[in-house]
């Protein structure tokens, strides 16, 4: 692999990785923002999960590259990656449809794979602090991390088809997860407090790039 090549692939992971912790920032701010502590533990536990979701689904992009025309494959990275970015501009359209959703509202017995829970937490992520403890526990951090990692599962098949570096896309996840989930919590209990913000409009914009740059 050339250095041209190298570097190439280094931006474009790391592009996909900072796009991806997008949210995790934004859900660790809500907690900050409404007082909700996130031990070490729970928040290496979301790290971990959407790390390792981001891992298996370029896994699985990997294996399926070798039953499909080399020459549709980059056409494929381009459909899935900006099909989750436009989604995600309107992320917050979305999030407030199934706010609004009465039946994602009821009582509900806790579940992490239950999938009305998975869809209530992606709209409100302090919801998961199912038990209102005021502190997520492993368990309520598990339930978040299926949440966040539902966009990893989409892009990361997208971006296996085209051979992102899977090691170094687990390894520099799991870091900036850490860091984007520490640093949210931080901003949102010290600065801004009783706010919410809704920026995965610019997660919405890197995966546009990113989808761009498998055409060039």
């Amino acid at each position: 692999m050339g250095m041209e090549t190298l570097l190439r692939s280094l931006f474009e992971t790391g592009l996909l990785v900072i796009a991806l912790s997008v949210d995790s920032f934004v859900a660790s701010f809500s907690y900050g923002a409404n007082h909700i502590r996130m031990p070490f533990r729970s928040v290496a536990c979301i790290s971990g999960i959407c790390s390792g979701s981001l891992g298996l689904s370029l896994l699985v992009g990997r294996g399926l590259r070798s039953y499909l025309p080399e020459g549709v494959l980059p056409w494929i990275c381009f459909l899935l990656l900006a099909g989750l970015g436009i989604v995600k501009i309107f992320d917050s359209s979305l999030k407030a449809l199934i706010r609004r959703h009465r039946d994602l509202h009821r009582q509900w017995q806790f579940s992490a794979f239950h999938f009305r829970v998975i869809l209530n937490i992606y709209a409100n992520p302090e919801q998961a602090d199912q038990d209102r403890s005021g502190v997520l526990s492993v368990g309520e951090a598990t339930a978040l991390a299926v949440a966040l990692s539902l966009d990893s599962l989409t892009v990361g098949v997208g971006a296996g088809l085209d051979q992102t570096p899977v090691f170094a896309a687990v390894l520099i996840s799991f870091v900036l997860g850490l860091a984007a989930i520490l640093l949210g919590r931080w901003l949102g209990d010290k600065l801004m407090r009783g706010l919410q913000i809704e920026v995965s409009w610019i997660s919405g914009l890197m995966l546009l790039v990113l989808a761009g740059l498998k055409l060039v």
